[in-house]
């Protein structure tokens, strides 16, 4: 693909940090356009042929990044897909993955890392395998992290079907968060 053919989407409901990465995206060639989230990635479809997309995972508003990496899938297959997020778990990377993501990157993550995740979107069947077991503290995230996708990210559901008090629930989340 020639350097002037490379569009990049940027779904984020930070702006600053779609600021940034717009800004460094495009001195390394890309064309970018920034959406806060599905209606206003949706709107700038039709007039933008994005070749790229970075989607946070979990934005503001009405519907999660995943959602968004279904809708930008079905608009077009071969586009190539990474999530960032905060609140990493195998239950959302392998959903990213099964609605159409080329990869899963949890925050901090910069520019390096997401072009490198763009061009590794065929996989990598050589990647090292390692024999560390699940760690209880692993697995109760996973099952947290399960239950907020579930309840799209609503805290007080989520600690109501977690049988948690909502601030117990938040106080793990912050400990928890990468930023």
């Amino acid at each position: 693909m020639a350097h002037d053919d490379r569009k990049l989407l940027i779904v984020e409901d930070d702006a600053a940090f779609a600021r940034t990465l717009e800004r460094s995206f495009q001195r390394r060639g890309y064309q970018v356009r920034c959406a806060s989230g599905l209606d206003a990635m949706q709107a700038l479809l039709p007039g933008f042929a994005a070749t790229h997309a970075v989607v946070d995972l979990k934005l503001s508003g009405e519907a999660s990044g995943l959602a968004c990496v279904r809708a930008l899938h079905e608009h077009d297959p071969d586009l190539v897909i990474v999530v960032l997020t905060g609140y990493a778990s195998i239950a959302t990377a392998v959903e990213a993955i099964k609605l159409g993501a080329a990869h899963y990157l949890a925050k901090p993550s910069n520019t390096d890392d997401i072009e490198a995740a763009f061009e590794r979107a065929g996989g990598d069947e050589n990647v090292e395998l390692t024999g560390r077991r699940t760690s209880i503290k692993t697995l109760e995230w996973e099952h947290i992290h399960e239950t907020l996708v579930e309840t799209g990210f609503n805290i007080s559901e989520a600690a109501r079907r977690l049988g948690l008090h909502r601030r117990t629930l938040a106080r793990k989340l912050e400990k928890r968060q990468v930023k």
